[in-house]
């Protein structure tokens, strides 16, 4: 019953598959506004949780455009080949991230992240 508006990024946990493609199950993220962080409404449907991210290192990659999933992957695959061997990060999950709103016909902003180990 409570309205917070939308918030930036939207971030959605993506599972490689073997061959850099992604698996068919993606979780959505929303963050929080600062106002509601200390006491967040309670969900009203039970397929939505709430969880709290400990603080993070990543690795990035920034693109523009409007982002689909080929351009995730693209952009995953560019980054892991930028890293090489030798960084340490978790490769059975990553992060896409879009930051603007579907009417926003330039300058967008999207992101892979990987997660530093």
């Amino acid at each position: 019953g409570v309205g917070m508006g939308m918030t930036a990024p939207v971030s959605m946990t993506a599972f490689p598959a073997e061959d850099g493609s992604l698996q068919q199950k993606v979780k959505v993220s929303l963050w929080i506004p600062s106002q509601f962080q200390a006491n967040p409404p309670c969900p009203s449907d039970e397929s939505i949780k709430i969880e709290e991210r400990q603080g993070m290192t990543i690795y990035s990659v920034q693109f523009g455009g409007y982002a689909k999933e080929t351009d995730y992957v693209n952009y995953a695959a560019k980054l892991k080949s930028a890293l090489g061997s030798e960084a340490a990060y978790r490769k059975d999950y990553y992060f896409c991230n879009g930051y603007d709103p579907p009417m926003k016909p330039y300058g967008r902003r999207n992101e892979v992240w990987f997660v530093k180990e």
